[in-house]
């Protein structure tokens, strides 16, 4: 099948297309790393793919397999979970729910984000997988999945517990996937917030969200904080800016105003240097290519994620931007089957590919639909 290449510039901005070499931040903690949440470029790095106790930032994965099962309609944020006598006994930082009351999922989404609840957490993981066991079976799978190769978790809250473990990078990763979803911004940034817990909910728990950064950071809208002995202060932060959202992971800080100090410094320095250009969106109409066998007469394609490029203000670059599709394609068209790329380069160098797809499935023709197209051919032809 022939190809069309159609070519045009882009752009003329002030960027930098790629990032040759780190930052250099004098960080205290372990283990850091600076992150552009949108192109998942790394600006700065230290120790980022140490092992080390992850805390209470391990619920980073948990809220997102919770954020991914109400977007497949698994669950809903109305529903009713009954607490469990194991969830109830988690110990730690906790909002004191009692076995057998009933919470919505969205009370515990609050609970495990505001005030970084390990019973909300457990509670959660429980409904969705049948019991920790299980959903803790579904994170490590998530993590594979997403390429977190030094990570591994044996519970969902984060308490300490042997053989549980992540880095700064697969955190930055993790972190990255959780902000795609639109609906768990209200809730990892809320300063502060109540429910009210108990079988007769008499009790009502006031919650302040473990991350400052959320009141005395422009722009702060995320992540989770953690601490252990073992773990130190960690914190996975979060802010955007214009069109720019960073992530600043910090691991193993000595004290709880380190971490906050040092996330901050990474932050500065991102909002400092460096800007951001959405080129699509996902979803975003591209093209348009004449469909042969089918019930309609041509198929759109569209963007098939987001595109995103990292700019170092003062380098000025010309952007050219390639559809590659082809003349045409026979149905059925699967929903999602890569048709065709956007290509985005730079001085010949590939900055991004993204697919172009179709929206939905497109069946192939009956009878009645060819013998239309054919009709309307010979009478408009003629």
């Amino acid at each position: 099948m022939r190809k069309r290449l159609i070519s045009f510039i882009l752009i003329t901005i002030m960027t930098m297309t790629s990032i040759a070499s780190y930052a250099e931040i004098d960080m205290k903690s372990k283990s850091s790393l600076l992150m552009d949440s949108s192109s998942g470029k790394i600006i700065y790095a230290k120790n980022e793919h140490e092992r080390l106790f992850p805390a209470s930032i391990t619920k980073i994965m948990t809220l997102l397999i919770v954020m991914e099962s109400i977007e497949n309609g698994k669950i809903t944020l109305q529903d009713e979970v009954q607490i469990s006598e194991h969830a109830s006994k988690m110990g730690g930082t906790q909002v004191y729910l009692d076995a057998g009351e009933m919470q919505t999922v969205e009370n515990l989404i609050k609970a495990t984000s505001i005030r970084s609840a390990n019973d909300a957490a457990v509670a959660l993981s429980e409904y969705i997988s049948g019991s920790e066991e299980s959903f803790v079976k579904e994170m490590n799978k998530r993590a594979k999945t997403l390429k977190m190769k030094n990570t591994k978790f044996s519970n969902s809250s984060g308490l300490p517990i042997k053989n549980h473990y992540s880095t700064a990078y697969d955190i930055a990763i993790m972190s990255k996937e959780l902000l795609k979803y639109e609906g768990i911004y209200k809730y990892l940034s809320t300063y502060m917030d109540e429910i009210k817990v108990g079988k007769s909910k008499t009790s009502t728990q006031s919650m302040v969200n473990t991350n400052k950064l959320i009141k005395t950071y422009d722009g702060a809208n995320g992540v989770k904080t953690g601490f252990t002995n073992e773990s130190l202060h960690c914190i996975s932060a979060s802010a955007k800016r214009g069109d720019l959202q960073l992530i600043a992971v910090v691991l193993g800080g000595e004290t709880s105003k380190s971490r906050f100090e040092e996330a901050k410094k990474l932050l500065d320095y991102g909002f400092s240097n460096y800007e951001s250009i959405t080129i699509g969106k996902k979803g975003d109409s591209i093209a348009t290519i004449p469909l042969e066998k089918g019930k309609d007469e041509s198929v759109e394609l569209v963007l098939e994620r987001d595109s995103h490029i990292l700019f170092s203000k003062g380098d000025k670059v010309k952007l050219e931007k390639s559809i590659k599709v082809p003349e045409y394609i026979v149905a059925p068209v699967e929903d999602n089957k890569p048709i065709g790329k956007l290509i985005i380069k730079d001085k010949e160098k590939v900055i991004d590919e993204i697919n172009l797809i179709a929206v939905d499935d497109i069946e192939k023709g009956n009878f009645v639909n060819m013998f239309k197209k054919v009709s309307t051919n010979f009478l408009f032809n003629n």
